[in-house]
Parts: structure tokens; C-alpha cells; sequence
């Protein structure tokens, strides 16, 4: 499995980014794609992610009212929409996939994009 991330940057606070994770060799059909971000000196979190089976989403509080997430199956692509971003939202951003099969557990990782907010 491969994930590749994208559509990171420097913004100012109030702008937007878009970024994608464009997914390759990905074979099980029930597993929960998502955004996880590290901040310098912080442990990495959790900020959204979306089931392959029925489109359940989770959103952080943090960004809730200001982040969307989607995806598109047939391309095997999942997009985070950034609005109004906010200085405590820097960091690197992650691409994870995770699911479970025959009791073990499956975790991949992107290689990050960079997301800075500028005050």
C-alpha cells in the first residue's frame, strides 16, 4: 500500500488549503482512511477520517466547522478542504489507512506535507 500526500503549503490565517492522499494497492474493502498532523513538539493527532464502508466520518473539535473530508472511490483518492485556517493548525499532515482482517492490524503512512499558518 501506497499514500501519497499532497497540496500542502504556507497560508495565512484566515486562508485555505486542500490536500490530497492518493491511495495505490490498497485491496481490503471495509477500512478507515484519514488525517492525522504533528505539530513541532507535539505528539501526532487524529483530525478526520472516513469509512470505505458506509462514509462515516470522524472530525476533531479542533477543526470541526472549519475541515471537511471526502473521497472519491473510484480513484482511489480522499481530499481534507481547510477553511479558515488557524496558526495552531501547523504542522505535518498525514495520510493513514487502517483496518483490521483476521484479527491483526493494519496501519500505512504517507510521507507527510507540510501545512504552515502564518499570523
Amino acid at each position: 500500500v501506497q499514500l501519497v500526500e499532497s497540496g500542502g503549503g504556507l497560508v495565512q490565517a484566515g486562508g485555505s488549503l486542500r490536500l490530497s492522499c492518493v491511495a495505490s494497492g490498497l485491496s481490503p474493502d471495509d477500512y478507515v482512511i484519514g488525517w492525522y498532523r504533528q505539530a513541532p513538539g507535539k505528539q501526532r493527532e487524529g483530525v478526520s477520517c472516513i469509512s470505505s464502508r458506509d462514509g462515516s466520518q470522524y472530525i476533531a473539535d479542533s477543526v470541526k466547522g472549519r475541515f471537511t473530508i471526502s473521497r472519491d472511490d473510484a480513484n482511489n483518492t480522499m481530499w481534507l478542504q481547510m477553511n479558515h485556517l488557524k496558526p495552531e493548525d501547523t504542522g505535518v499532515y498525514y495520510c493513514n489507512v487502517h483496518w483490521r482482517e483476521l484479527g491483526s492490524d493494519y496501519d500505512y503512512w504517507g510521507q507527510g506535507t507540510q501545512v504552515t499558518v502564518s499570523s
